[in-house]
């Protein structure tokens, strides 16, 4: 039986919940998809709940976790108007890889832009806590790093927009959906 971990993810047109699966020994995390790569995402824990039941999948709901893509978004458009929590920017940054990693099937979708070393510096640097304030020194991401930053979290959020939006979605229909 596979464990499925709802992962609510809220915007502004409202939220849905994702499967989040955790990778097993090197193998990276991944987002349930259907069998045409297309994300499959939920309106509510019941709907959740019974296409695990269908699937023989068991839902398992300790530490439910939220992304808030709102605030992301807020950053990446505005950057100087205060800053937003940089584990919201760290869970940001780990779920659109992921997304990413689980749409690989999808090529006419936006992809995150390639990562490198500058990258990696800005990773490192948002778990000493100190990157998003500029007077915290060296642990403070430079501006190269903001950039590349604000670069990746927009690119995951149009590839969000266009894995859970896309297209022929109607957002008002109470059940999953298959996004296209």
């Amino acid at each position: 039986m596979t464990d499925c971990y709802p992962y609510r993810i809220a915007t502004r047109r409202g939220d849905l919940t994702v499967i989040w699966r955790p990778g097993e020994g090197d193998a990276p995390a991944e987002l349930a998809v259907d069998d045409l790569g297309r994300l499959i995402a939920f309106h509510d824990l019941e709907t959740l709940q019974e296409h695990c039941d269908r699937n023989g999948s068991e839902l398992v709901r300790e530490g439910e976790a939220t992304l808030d893509l709102a605030v992301v978004r807020r950053r990446v458009e505005h950057p100087g108007l205060g800053s937003a929590p940089a584990g919201e920017l760290l869970d940001a940054w780990n779920f659109f890889e992921d997304l990413a990693h689980s749409l690989k099937a999808r090529p006419l979708l936006p992809r995150l832009p390639p990562q490198g070393p500058i990258h990696d510096a800005a990773y490192e640097k948002i778990f000493g806590g100190e990157a998003l304030d500029p007077t915290a020194g060296e642990g403070a991401w430079t501006d190269e790093e903001a950039a590349a930053v604000r670069e990746l979290l927009r690119a995951g959020l149009d590839l969000w927009e266009q894995a859970a939006h896309g297209s022929g979605t109607d957002w008002s229909e109470p059940r999953a959906f298959r996004a296209r």
